[in-house]
């Protein structure tokens, strides 16, 4: 049995752990809940309505799209090729220079059925809004670190408050709402009830946001140690014109990588690569592992593989915290389950400020001196 003084001093970090996230939990709540949904809801609005000009003929060859994409910008080289997973488009990313900045960068989709330019997935409207608001506040990396410091307090609160749940139900029997009494012994009953029920899904939610939020130096982290490690031959070196088939290179990786499915190329120069390959990235093929990708590195002037290195484990980390924190991983039923969890996690959180203002009134009322 905790001491009348640990009970003191986990009550106040629970109060003041909650009291500092509560603004923005309340935020990543009301965000998340239609984020949970971005495909359903992209769908229902009819952002795709594109079709392939010739569905069912003959697909071109990478190497065919890829000469089509660099004719139409001459003088540029590849910078990276990706691939849609629900229309035959590839999308090929383009620059004055290998290694050129983000904005300097030409991005174009084209119909793998004609050759054609395809229009990109559409973007923007509400839901980009939305999701940039969840991800980083409109601030950047400084955003995305402060939400995730708000995601700590978030799993400090739920650490505090089941630890006081347990003296709490030696006066009560497991869930019990004292709704005959006071609205504030009702709420705090209801609150107490629903934060230990969601307990485990708040805390999966809370630390893998907090994991999305180290996104930008994990990968940081990984192309200066892991990729500088399997590249470090070709250090310094001036990146080399490819002339080995594209086409070949992505049939020598799929050999090496068998049951993985494509998910993009990055070009010799690029921050993804060498100097001397094409960086060829797989990912899984089954609704969990699709979000963890392994490279291989095919030599693009000879066109032989060099290099296959799985993530490592912080990479893979990363990988796994974002399908599992929007629960985009086992089809519309868990979506439904994570935004029913969400709804309620928005009941607690509101229910604790609740208590809290309603506590300092009471107080407020026992201090105020009576009147002669």
């Amino acid at each position: 049995m905790l001491r009348q003084e640990t009970v003191r001093a986990w009550q106040a970090v629970h109060t003041w752990t909650s009291l500092v996230c509560t603004v923005f939990l309340l935020m990543l709540c009301l965000t998340g809940l239609p984020l949970i949904f971005h495909h359903e809801i992209d769908d229902a609005l009819g952002h795709d309505r594109w079709r392939p000009a010739n569905p069912g003929g003959p697909l071109m060859t990478y190497d065919q799209v890829l000469a089509t994409a660099l004719k139409a910008r001459p003088g540029e080289a590849p910078i990276f090729m990706s691939f849609d997973d629900d229309r035959p488009v590839v999308n090929v990313t383009t620059g004055p220079r290998p290694d050129a900045a983000g904005s300097e960068m030409h991005f174009a989709s084209f119909d793998l059925t004609s050759g054609q330019e395809a229009p990109p997935i559409p973007g923007g409207g509400v839901m980009d809004f939305i999701l940039q608001l969840h991800t980083d506040l409109f601030l950047g990396l400084p955003g995305m670190l402060f939400l995730g410091a708000m995601g700590l307090a978030f799993a400090g609160a739920i650490v505090s408050g089941v630890v006081l749940y347990a003296p709490f139900m030696q006066k009560l029997p497991f869930g019990a709402v004292r709704a005959s009494r006071s609205p504030r012994a009702k709420w705090l009953d209801l609150h107490n009830l629903m934060g230990v029920v969601t307990v485990a899904w708040a805390l999966t939610v809370g630390l893998t946001g907090v994991v999305n939020t180290l996104a930008t130096p994990i990968v940081d982290h990984w192309k200066n140690t892991e990729l500088a490690a399997l590249t470090a031959a070709y250090a310094g070196q001036r990146p080399v014109a490819p002339s080995a088939s594209l086409d070949a290179a992505v049939t020598t990786a799929r050999k090496a990588l068998p049951g993985m499915q494509l998910q993009f190329v990055a070009f010799p120069g690029g921050s993804y690569s060498t100097a001397h390959h094409y960086a060829v990235f797989f990912h899984g093929d089954r609704p969990l592992t699709k979000h963890l990708i392994t490279p291989a590195l095919i030599d693009a002037e000879t066109g032989a593989l060099t290099a296959v290195r799985p993530m490592p484990w912080y990479a893979n980390a990363l990988s796994i915290s974002q399908p599992l924190h929007f629960g985009d991983y086992g089809g519309l039923p868990l979506k439904l389950v994570w935004a029913g969890l969400d709804v309620v996690t928005i009941i607690v959180t509101g229910s604790g400020l609740y208590l809290w203002i309603a506590r300092r009134k009471v107080r407020a009322r026992r201090a105020a001196p009576v009147a002669a």
